[in-house]
């Protein structure tokens, strides 16, 4: 289905696929069976079951606890195609309504699972199938931003303006997409210790990442990449003949487009260079201690400090307000857009990422006006409030971005009030989706997004284990 055409209103049986029509009848009917019936699961994991069971015994929130149940799995139960490839696991992930691997969608729906892994051997192997899966994307195309499970297929967007390769759904360049999967091996290492999934072709991809990622500085040249669409919106082609308006090479990374998969207005996108930093200084420690390639581990710790002097002197701006704060895109002329986007990497995420202190002055001051008024993709209405994006236009508030100010969020109050928005916005279908209408969160956006889903799940297992008082 094309990018911009969603699953609305059909609810439960999106997100849970087929539902268990006997185990249906037999539930409390508040809060009806919607997860996919157990035969039908595409993959089964005793160490997320084993949490939904101590989720559902502890916290007294009934509406919570069925909400962890159909969310925090629905990655495992929906979305993921788990196979061996020349005797190594490999993993395909789906983003849920749009049969395509997103390489930054496939790192976020399970890294949520990453915690768990120590006690299920299965699903660590699992996690590491898609470490293995998004090298081949990588080595495909480091440009693209999705691909198909079948290498050869020839989709939708072949008629974009860009280099299309059979097997790629999308070519949109997102410095996010080459850092998702470094996060993804730096989190998996750290936890588990395996080190089978770094061998050369790992590594070769993370030679290939600096390579982009110094081609996008644009020190010489525009760099192999452009991109247009014939299309109505704006946001999905590029103007100046496909590479976007000039930015001035001061050591920041290009990003053609922003997490959303919309076209940015200043390249120099200030959330996605941070993470590029952390993602840079991860794959060093990896190449160092495991690969043993000192000369790349120095290269990427060299550029990640190029940008990060970059950002401090070109990201921050005066707002007449709140003060410095980070802008949300830059082009080194002096240019600024302010504002926060609801997806991920974002401003309000920087902490999440690692990519600043959660005590940072400057984070402090971004994220107080990112979450008032003053930013012009943060809406407030009867229903709820929260930050948005220009990928669903106005008035539309997603779950990600209210999961993602409770995973940011430092006070009981902020956080309890997180979560009883979310609560709220599942319009009763029992999962969460990729955007709601501030007034109506029956007005929603994509039935069956397992990102948002498991996510969700995260925060609810976070607060379960640091704060369960506020899980009732």
């Amino acid at each position: 289905m094309k990018r911009r055409v969603f699953l609305q209103n059909t609810g439960m049986l999106a997100a849970g696929m087929m539902v268990d029509k006997v185990a249906f009848a037999a539930a409390d009917p508040e809060f009806p069976v919607v997860r996919v019936a157990p035969a039908k699961r595409h993959f089964q994991s005793k160490a997320v079951e084993s949490a939904i069971k101590e989720f559902h015994k502890n916290v007294k929130n009934k509406e919570l606890a069925w909400l962890f149940e159909n969310c925090f799995p629905n990655t495992l139960d929906t979305t993921v195609t788990h196979t061996t490839v020349d005797g190594r696991p490999d993993t395909y992930v789906i983003t849920g309504d749009i049969d395509a691997m997103w390489l930054r969608d496939s790192t976020a729906q399970v890294s949520p699972y990453l915690p768990l892994v120590k006690g299920d051997k299965a699903l660590q192997q699992l996690i590491a199938g898609v470490i293995n899966h998004q090298v081949k994307c990588i080595k495909k195309d480091p440009y693209a931003n999705a691909f198909y499970g079948d290498p050869d297929k020839v989709g939708e967007w072949a008629t974009d303006k860009t280099d299309m390769k059979p097997g790629v759904h999308e070519r949109k360049w997102e410095i996010d997409s080459l850092c998702y999967p470094i996060r993804l091996s730096h989190h998996y290492w750290k936890l588990t210790g395996d080190t089978s999934p770094f061998d050369t072709s790992w590594r070769d991809a993370i030679a290939l990442i600096v390579k982009t990622f110094k081609e996008q500085q644009r020190k010489n040249g525009l760099g192999p990449y452009k991109f247009q669409r014939e299309t109505m919106f704006a946001t999905d082609t590029v103007p100046v003949s496909g590479y976007g308006y000039p930015v001035k090479p001061v050591g920041l990374i290009c990003s053609v487009f922003r997490p959303s998969d919309d076209a940015t207005i200043y390249n120099f996108l200030v959330p996605s260079n941070f993470f590029a930093v952390v993602s840079l200084r991860h794959a060093a420690e990896i190449l160092t201690a495991v690969n043993k390639d000192t000369v790349l581990a120095e290269e990427c710790k060299t550029l990640a400090n190029e940008v990060e002097a970059a950002l401090q002197k070109y990201a921050i701006v005066e707002h007449p307000q709140f003060g410095k704060i980070y802008a949300f895109e830059v082009n080194g002329f002096g240019s600024h857009n302010l504002m926060d986007d609801a997806n991920v990497p974002s401003l309000l995420a920087l902490p999440y990422l690692g990519a600043v202190r959660e005590d940072d002055p400057v984070y402090i001051n971004t994220r107080k006006y990112i979450l008032s008024s003053e930013n012009p993709f943060f809406f407030e209405g009867t229903a709820a409030k929260g930050i948005g994006s220009p990928h669903t236009g106005m008035d539309k508030i997603w779950p990600i971005a209210l999961t993602m100010q409770g995973l940011t969020a430092k006070s009981d109050e902020e956080i309890k009030s997180c979560l009883q928005l979310l609560q709220k916005s599942h319009a009763g279908t029992g999962f969460m989706h990729e955007s709601f209408n501030k007034n109506d969160p029956k007005d929603f956006t994509r039935s069956w997004f397992a990102w948002s889903n498991t996510i969700f799940g995260e925060l609810l297992w976070k607060v379960y284990k640091e704060r369960p008082h506020l899980l009732v």
